[in-house]
């Protein structure tokens, strides 16, 4: 796990994301975004995590050009922003269509808002689209009857409808029932395999640690963390849990093969796991007349993490 501006892509590398002191301070005084050094590695499915209020959305607006940030600088793709944001898509709280008309006459009307497309090719342009979310059967039909979950890929089509390089998606499945939010899960990790970085900003750990290669923590508009999402996991412990009706005993013998924070309660024993193998643990448990009827490493959660970088809890669901 890494901290600040040495984390994600190493300085030089090609950066699909790049900030370096990123600040927005609203009027009042209120700081929403505190310094961020984000450096978000090309051909990565990268999360943007924090609760409600941590800074996430205002700083994808900075990313975007929509807001001006009070301090610091920030590139996209290693490009200028005018001259990068051709080359990225973008949905920002929520997709917005005309209800009446269908998926694929609300692609042609948004292809059509594009000074860039030619009119010739925008009905081949938008099949394509369409059929890259998974939504060709349901082109002809209208947007009002359109499940939550193929809304948002209707959105995702809307951004895709240039090649794009890089797609930042905020808060994809936000209320998504959970069909929805597999459909959209699938869908992100087919875009990355095509060669596109995906940037997911998203208070949802558990999506995050399913879909997501890196990830960065945000806390009170501050960066806590940053790094894949394995180095991230790699910055606690991994628990042994030992479940024997000889718990005080098991906890006696792990105690003695050098196992750190042992604890006993009713009928388990966890432990820090360390360096040592768990088959090795469960045979000297064994061989020393201990029945054991389950042993189980536990790696901690990323909500795990959070609470132990920030010390505050995950307020949200999922």
């Amino acid at each position: 796990m890494t901290v600040g501006h040495d984390a994600g892509a190493p300085s030089g590398a090609p950066a699909a994301i790049r900030t370096r002191g990123l600040t927005k301070v609203f009027k009042g005084g209120q700081v929403a975004v505190d310094a961020l050094d984000l450096d978000v590695p090309r051909g990565s499915v990268f999360g943007f995590l924090g609760p409600n209020g941590s800074g996430k959305t205002t700083t994808i607006r900075m990313l975007l050009g929509l807001v001006t940030p009070t301090a610091g600088d920030h590139a996209l793709l290693d490009r200028p922003l005018a001259e990068a944001l051709p080359s990225v898509g973008a949905v920002v709280e929520g997709p917005a269509f005309y209800p009446y008309l269908s998926g694929e006459a609300n692609l042609l009307r948004y292809d059509a808002a594009n000074p860039a497309s030619s009119a010739r090719d925008a009905r081949s342009r938008v099949g394509q689209a369409l059929e890259r979310v998974g939504l060709s059967a349901a082109a002809g039909k209208r947007y009002r009857a359109y499940s939550l979950g193929m809304r948002q890929r209707l959105a995702i089509a809307a951004a895709l409808l240039r090649p794009r390089e890089l797609l930042v998606l905020d808060e994809p499945t936000n209320g998504l029932d959970p069909q929805g939010t597999r459909e959209v899960r699938a869908l992100v990790r087919e875009i990355a395999r095509d060669g596109t970085t995906v940037f997911v900003s998203s208070h949802l750990l558990a999506e995050v640690e399913q879909m997501c290669t890196h990830a960065a923590v945000m806390s009170h508009g501050r960066l806590v963390a940053q790094g894949t999402i394995s180095s991230l996991h790699g910055g606690r412990p991994a628990l042994l849990r030992v479940e024997t009706p000889r718990a005080a005993e098991a906890a006696r013998i792990l105690d003695g093969l050098g196992l750190a924070e042992v604890t006993a309660a009713g009928s388990h024993v966890t432990a820090e796991l360390g360096g040592h193998a768990p088959e090795e643990i469960n045979a000297a448990l064994v061989r020393q007349g201990v029945p054991v009827r389950g042993l189980a490493v536990v790696r901690p959660s990323l909500e795990e993490v959070f609470v132990g970088l920030t010390g505050e809890g995950f307020d949200v669901d999922g």
